[in-house]
């Protein structure tokens, strides 16, 4: 069990719809971490970005065991640590913009994106996720698991009947729409009293531009993030025991209402 979780969020500049380039990138900024993390958390769709053509995106969205599954396994294991993400998957002849948590001894954990954007084709081309978010408990931590625009529902987080300490979230969130990104972030920590990561690639695509909106929260919705220069990495480590005092000072959760969710 760790106190202090390591964290390195990758913000991925990703090349659209080119798988093997986007693990490249990412095998080699993982050289450049310069410490030992215990979890690296990587960008929403971050083997092929939002491709908007249906065929090209059924070309390029692999199986769960797929080369990109089976590299990230092997890259968890060469650097025992636990890796996040979300990428494109074909299963059952439907396509799931599907959420991983893969830790080093090979067991992983998905999760199908709930809330696809209405605003763009994610919504005609992906199938809907129809069960909760996970919650995996790692190296003592609790962590939950969501992907972008559920992050504008809040019954979605909430942190009730599967209690977590964390929550990821990779993203593929404009600069454009930063304001709503930055004070969702913040609002989900306070009201979760949860660390909360925003996960969000970088470079830009269709859709707009992506840099600097890569975020840690602690929560208390203080950032607790720490860019590394020249380099798409942010850090943190959050404490275990940080997130006990703040939950003892203020234990809201015992004032929580709950609620039901309809599949």
């Amino acid at each position: 069990m760790s106190d202090v979780l390591k964290l390195a969020v990758i913000a991925l500049d990703i090349e659209l719809a080119d798988p093997e380039e986007n693990l490249s990138r990412v095998e080699n900024l993982m050289r450049e971490i310069p410490t030992s993390p215990d979890v690296v958390v990587l960008p929403e769709l971050f083997t092929t970005g939002f491709i908007q053509d249906e065929t090209l995106l059924a070309q390029v969205a692999e199986r769960v065991d797929g080369t990109a599954m089976q590299t990230l396994k092997l890259l968890s294991r060469q650097y025992d640590t636990a890796i996040c993400g979300s990428m494109a998957v074909e299963d059952g002849g439907k396509l799931f913009n599907r959420a991983f948590f893969i830790e080093p001894d090979g067991k992983s954990t998905f999760y199908d994106k709930r809330h696809l954007f209405c605003l763009s084709s994610e919504a005609t081309m992906f199938a809907q996720g129809r069960r909760p978010m996970p919650v995996v408990t790692f190296r003592g931590w609790r962590i939950a698991l969501m992907v972008c625009y559920d992050l504008r529902f809040p019954v979605w987080s909430r942190n009730g009947k599967t209690p977590y300490d964390m929550l990821l979230i990779p993203s593929n969130w404009p600069n454009a729409r930063e304001y709503a990104w930055t004070h969702l972030l913040i609002a989900r920590a306070i009201e979760n009293q949860a660390v909360v990561v925003g996960a969000n690639r970088s470079g830009s695509d269709d859709y707009g531009t992506y840099d600097h909106l890569t975020f840690v929260y602690d929560a208390m919705g203080q950032p607790i993030g720490h860019p590394l220069d020249d380099c798409p990495i942010v850090l943190a480590a959050p404490s275990l025991e940080n997130i006990a005092k703040i939950r003892r000072r203020l234990p809201v959760a015992a004032s929580a209402d709950s609620f039901t969710i309809d599949f």
